[in-house]
């Protein structure tokens, strides 16, 4: 519980800081992270695959805009920002993302 609070505000701040941008044309739209275990989070990496470094766990609940999506070895990876701080981006799998 405490930990997805302290999720919650970074993301927040993280936002504020780095500000909003607005949304794209080329978005396939809002997505939701779920189907993530008990108190793990899903990693949004720098690049598509796991051999680039975690910006940020995410939460089950997190919403997301995905930009767009690539198959590399068996996962497909999206291209991301936050609902709410959009300057924040990255990739997650999509095996973790359900439509709003």
């Amino acid at each position: 519980m405490r930990r997805d609070i302290f999720v919650a505000l970074a993301i927040i701040v993280l936002g504020a800081v780095l500000g909003a941008e607005p949304a794209t044309a080329a978005s396939l739209g809002r997505y939701e992270v779920f189907g993530v275990e008990g108190d793990d989070m899903l990693k949004m990496r720098a690049g598509p695959g796991i051999g680039y470094i975690v910006i940020v766990g995410l939460p089950n609940g997190t919403v997301l805009r995905v930009r767009s999506c690539e198959q590399t070895g068996g996962t497909r990876w999206c291209s991301v920002s936050l609902d709410r701080a959009r300057g924040l981006k990255g990739y997650v799998s999509w095996a973790y993302l359900r439509k709003m």
